[in-house]
């Protein structure tokens, strides 16, 4: 995969980012100040073991080709995932992601470190030392921090909350704020009420000091929504929206003209009869221990397709108008890169440019992370 932008139409352009890693996931998008497109993402073997560590590439402002890809070596006994870059408004590049043992999510860390570019070598990354950030074990992110009109840093969290004896299985999974005022060195929490299956809380700011976050849900029925009116310090407990939800990840941002745009897969559980048994199925680790009981029964195995952009006029309330980005089986009843038997498309960033044009990346068959440009439009346009 050489990283060469394809024009598939005038409104479409597209790209699978160099890897060299069999399996690729959990893709991330950040504007840097040059112009500049970063994409991060995780990759190796398989999801949940230790040779998985976090890649990085760039796209150069009005350049055709992704640079060369750099894989970020971190902790050889933990499997590091869902990368978040922020640009600090001190300055620097920073990522955030996710530190665990095999499959067991509620041990992971998060974890921080400064990025730069090569001056020498534009399009080469240089990684510094990573520190885990002061929070509890278990704690997860996926989604952008938020600069709050005070300064202050919002870091959505979802929370694996352990049952001793047990093993994880996103049955007790809640969200979570981490909150830091003074740039990233210490780190408050609030908690979200009556989150329990909402995850990956993706928070999109609106006027006059509220925000609409989204979650994900471990339920697979829909895509939850929550408000708050006082700049993220306090949030309403989590309701539905009208958009299906398949256990899986979500990017939702506003758009220069208003709108939200909201990308998933917009499939429920009860809309497909696929199943397995947890996150896990693959992972070759000895663990005598039961799944954990009770709480919110997840549903793992709905198909992660169609790629779907979901607008909304109204704040997020409803998303009337649908338009697939790509299409195919979404089987995902397997995380193997190998057998060829997974098809996903999930797992999607979304940004917009200064342009108006509209910058994609997601899972492509647990193989590759895929990028696609929509100019200005496409929106509102005809399928091309």
């Amino acid at each position: 995969m050489s990283g060469e932008l394809r024009a598939i139409s005038t409104n479409r352009h597209e790209a699978f980012l160099p890897s060299p890693s069999v399996q690729n996931h959990a893709a991330f998008l950040s504007w840097q100040p040059d112009g500049s497109l970063a994409c991060a993402w995780f990759g190796g073997t398989l999801e949940g073991k230790s040779d998985i560590c976090i890649h990085l590439c760039l796209l150069g402002k009005d350049a055709t080709t992704w640079g060369k890809t750099t894989r970020i070596e971190g902790d050889a006994n933990r499997s590091e995932q869902n990368p978040v870059l922020f640009q600090s408004p001190k300055g620097g590049l920073l990522l955030f992601h996710t530190s665990q043992p095999d499959g067991n999510q509620d041990q992971s860390k998060v974890r921080v470190r400064t990025l730069d570019v090569a001056p020498a070598n534009p399009g080469q990354i240089i990684a510094h030392p990573a520190r885990d950030l002061p929070l509890q074990p278990g704690t997860f992110i996926r989604a952008p921090i938020i600069v709050r009109k005070d300064g202050a840093w919002l870091l959505p969290l979802f929370l694996c909350n352990a049952r001793p004896g047990y093993r994880w299985n996103g049955s007790f999974d809640t969200a979570a704020l981490a909150i830091s005022t003074d740039h990233g060195q210490t780190w408050s929490q609030t908690d979200i009420p009556g989150s329990e299956g909402a995850v990956h809380m993706t928070i999109v700011p609106l006027d006059d000091g509220r925000m609409v976050a989204f979650y994900r849900r471990r339920q697979a029925d829909f895509v939850f929504r929550s408000d708050s009116n006082d700049d993220g310090r306090t949030w309403s407990p989590p309701a539905a929206t009208d958009i299906p939800n398949n256990n899986s990840s979500i990017a939702a941002i506003r758009l220069s003209d208003g709108r939200i745009a909201l990308l998933c897969n917009p499939v429920s559980a009860a809309m497909s009869r696929d199943r397995r048994n947890s996150l896990y199925d693959e992972l070759d680790v000895a663990d005598s221990r039961p799944d954990a009981q009770d709480g919110c029964k997840p549903v793992w195995g709905v198909p992660r397709a169609p790629l779907t952009l979901c607008v909304s006029d109204d704040g997020g309330h409803t998303f009337p108008k649908r338009k697939i980005v790509e299409d195919g089986p979404g089987t995902c009843l397997s995380n193997n890169s190998l057998d060829g038997e997974n098809k996903e498309l999930s797992y999607p960033a979304l940004t917009e440019g200064p342009d108006g044009s509209l910058h994609l990346a997601f899972t492509y068959h647990r193989r590759a992370i895929k990028y696609i440009r929509l100019a200005p439009g496409w929106l509102d346009g005809d399928p091309q």
